[in-house]
């Protein structure tokens, strides 16, 4: 699955696809796909890590309590705060290698 910064490119508005070729659309809807499936899998790993991390077993009431809410409020934080740096390195590190192959 690709990360994030693959297919930003494509994500970009003003895209005429009126003036695309086939091959050219496919390409933009078979990375769209890639990048959904990807935000999906990461979504759910952070859901599952979450959940591990502050929800009490017992369920005993219907809704979070105080301390569960805080907690997922914090650890759903981070999980995206360490997606963008990952995300950033990544494209940062793929600008760099494009970069050495123009050379």
């Amino acid at each position: 699955v690709a990360p994030p910064h693959a297919t930003r490119a494509m994500a970009q508005p003003g895209v005429d696809m009126s003036k695309m070729s086939p091959d050219e659309k496919e390409k933009l809807y078979s990375n769209a796909t890639q990048e959904m499936e990807y935000r999906v899998e990461l979504f759910n790993k952070m859901v599952s890590s979450c959940y591990e991390k502050c929800m009490d077993k017992k369920f005993k009431d219907g809704d979070l309590n105080v301390g569960e809410a805080a907690c997922v409020d914090r650890c759903t934080g981070k999980y995206w705060q360490t997606v963008g740096i990952v995300g950033s390195m990544l494209g940062a590190a793929d600008a760099q290698a494009q970069q050495q192959q123009m050379r």
